[in-house]
């Protein structure tokens, strides 16, 4: 099922609406969907690598406001939404163990796990449900989905076709090689 929804989200790539299509899938990725923007943003890019910069923009806005729709899940549907969308990830568990993280690590987790494979939707959800602060909240996820989509954008704008193998076989080492960058800035930051 999801072979031929990824062919369906792929076809749209070149097409007129592309950018729209890519918005909605950002958008919805961040609260209930299954397949990440990129799966679009890649043949986005590779279709015209001149319009990168504007695709990435687009992802990031459309992800944050679907993470803030995450967020109002998790904090006032908790029961009648978020847990059904959760359990038909097998993610209880997930779910849990994001909320207790939240409440010890706040911000850190938004700025970490946005980065990595984990599906930003449990981020949005979890977020919400600990009742994380909103605004400081959409400012870590409009930081850590800028920086995944504009990785991700620029290295298909820089290198084209060639390096559309490498990061779809390995998105999670990109995004975590780039949140370890991130990590160490902010340290020596801390201690410079």
């Amino acid at each position: 099922m999801l072979d031929r929804l990824y062919a369906r989200v792929r076809a749209h790539a070149a097409g007129p609406n592309a950018p729209f299509f890519l918005a909605f899938l950002a958008f919805s990725e961040a609260s209930f969907f299954p397949l990440p923007p990129e799966t679009l943003l890649i043949p986005m890019v590779l279709a015209n690598r001149a319009k990168a910069w504007r695709y990435a923009i687009i992802a990031t806005l459309a992800s944050v406001a679907g993470g803030v729709l995450g967020w109002y899940i998790g904090a006032f549907l908790l029961e009648v939404i978020a847990r059904p969308i959760v359990h038909f990830y097998h993610a209880d568990a997930t779910l849990a163990a994001l909320q207790q993280k939240f409440r010890e690590w706040g911000v850190w987790i938004i700025l970490i796990k946005g980065l990595t494979p984990v599906p930003y939707k449990f981020v949005t959800i979890a977020s919400g449900a600990a009742h994380f602060a909103l605004l400081p909240f959409i400012m870590a996820s409009l930081a850590t989905r800028a920086a995944r989509f504009f990785l991700v954008a620029g290295l298909l704008r820089r290198f084209g076709a060639p390096i559309e193998t490498f990061i779809e076989k390995r998105l999670p080492l990109v995004c975590g090689v780039f949140a370890l960058a991130l990590i160490s800035g902010i340290i020596a930051l801390a201690y410079l």
